[in-house]
């Protein structure tokens, strides 16, 4: 586990929006801890610091509760939709070498053959990994790949360690052109709207 992973979280006894809002305003995020069979533990993390950690998905968490350590995987984060201010996180009960199912993001990397291009259609894989050493992103090389090509969720290099949750058969990358329009052909039929509209109204004065 990282040394930058560590956390000093404080032992939270007041609950309720009010407590919430008074927690937020000291920079500190409520979180509850969860997991394992035990009762839910309300405590107040650094806000300035978890904001920086959880930027990385899947971020697991160090904590020091009254001296006590305990491993969190981040779960939830929920965010002000407006303001986008952390207002509450969920967090899990992990222990070294326990397996744990993340939704890890799929990054591609290369470039497909001259005048395709690589649409994703999975933008996470599920996989089971170890609780401390979930991957940031599953890399899939799209390098010179031909029209037509398609990779499949069981088709990519998983992380060692790593096994795959999502279903073998899901569509991860399709390679295609780009269809391509025509630009003179749509002005033309513009311009023919345009005219179609100008004589109407010149038609109708006529008819008057």
């Amino acid at each position: 586990m990282a040394e930058d992973n560590k956390v000093v979280a404080d032992v939270r006894d007041a609950f309720g929006k009010g407590a919430a809002r008074k927690i937020r305003a000291a920079g500190k995020i409520p979180a509850v801890i969860y997991g394992h069979g035990t009762d839910p533990q309300h405590v107040t993390l650094p806000g300035h610091q978890v904001a920086l950690l959880i930027r990385k998905a899947n971020a697991v968490l160090d904590l020091d509760i009254a001296g006590k350590g305990q491993l969190v995987l981040v779960k939830d984060v929920q965010k002000d939709p407006v303001h986008q201010i952390i207002e509450h996180i969920d967090l899990i009960v992990v222990k070294k070498g326990e397996k744990v199912q993340v939704e890890v993001p799929v990054h591609l990397e290369g470039e497909t053959a001259a005048g395709t291009i690589a649409d994703v259609d999975s933008h996470t894989l599920t996989l089971e990994v170890e609780a401390t050493h979930i991957p940031e992103s599953v890399v899939v090389s799209v390098e010179g790949l031909e029209e037509g090509t398609q990779i499949h969720a069981k088709d990519v290099e998983l992380p060692k360690g790593a096994s795959l949750v999502t279903d073998g058969e899901s569509l991860v990358v399709n390679v295609h052109t780009p269809q391509k329009v025509d630009l003179g052909e749509e002005a033309g039929e513009a311009e023919g709207e345009a005219e179609a509209e100008a004589e109407a109204p010149a038609e109708e004065a006529a008819a008057e």
